[in-house]
């Protein structure tokens, strides 16, 4: 399959992805779903890798993704040069167990 398609036509999947992902730079810690918090992971862990580079080039193309400006100045000053000696692994996913109304699991996604 490759990613999960969350219930959502594509536009409105990379609209909830982009938010989720700036929402969790921003803050450091997000609750959401399970499934989401899997592919919310995988695209900030990217974003830290792309910031650690801090050129240029790199900012513009993490502007480009990212919902606010403010956040990329907190990726590019404050969050990537925290793991310039860490191999990846940015990111921790913990289990808070399941949502109340629909039982939907789900967790923490939060910055190491």
């Amino acid at each position: 399959m490759g990613y999960a398609k969350l219930g959502r036509s594509s536009g409105q999947r990379r609209a909830l992805l982009r938010g989720l992902v700036t929402s969790l730079l921003e803050s450091e810690r997000i609750e959401t779903t399970e499934a989401k918090a899997k592919e919310v992971q995988s695209i900030a862990e990217k974003l830290i890798t792309l910031a650690k580079r801090g050129n240029l080039h790199a900012r513009r193309q993490a502007m480009a993704y990212l919902v606010d400006e403010s956040v990329v100045k907190k990726l590019f000053d404050t969050v990537a040069p925290r793991y310039r000696e860490r191999q990846g692994g940015y990111t921790r996913i913990v289990k808070i167990g399941p949502r109340r109304g629909d039982g939907a699991p789900m967790v923490f996604l939060e910055l190491v």
